[in-house]
């Protein structure tokens, strides 16, 4: 067995202030930290909603989600199966139910599209035609 040698006082003093702030020493932990980690999916039906109420409410959660550092947003939106614009002649078929008008929306307003790396339908396991998944770019 080899008996380590003491420290002189110089070479104790430096080691104590490098151990106090260790700046050459990567830090694998910060990685994982919970400030920068991202989270996976944030998911919020948007059934019921008028297509003003959940245009705002689509604005409030991609800001939100991108500010709390979200992967991505399943909105689910529905088919538009059960809508009455059908029976009002001055509301598009189409742009009236939410699976078409909120990605319309989205993409109209820059400050929602510069967060936004794509907006596409689901698949199926997560709802389809009747949710958009919206992937957030990492910033």
């Amino acid at each position: 067995m080899i008996k380590k040698k003491d420290l002189d006082q110089d070479n104790t003093k430096a080691w104590e202030e490098y151990i106090k702030n260790p700046s050459d020493i990567y830090d694998k932990d910060k990685k994982y930290s919970k400030e920068n980690y991202r989270k996976e999916r944030f998911k919020y039906d948007l059934h019921g909603y008028t297509l003003d109420d959940a245009n705002s409410k689509v604005r409030e959660i991609i800001l939100s989600c991108k500010e709390n550092n979200y992967r991505e947003i399943l909105l689910i939106t529905g088919k538009g199966l059960h809508s009455k614009n059908d029976k009002d002649i001055y509301v598009s078929k189409n742009l009236g139910t939410l699976r078409y008008s909120v990605p319309a929306f989205i993409k109209s307003e820059e400050e929602l599209t510069n967060s936004i790396v794509s907006i596409n339908e689901a698949d199926i396991k997560d709802g389809g035609a009747g949710a958009i998944l919206i992937k957030l770019k990492n910033l």
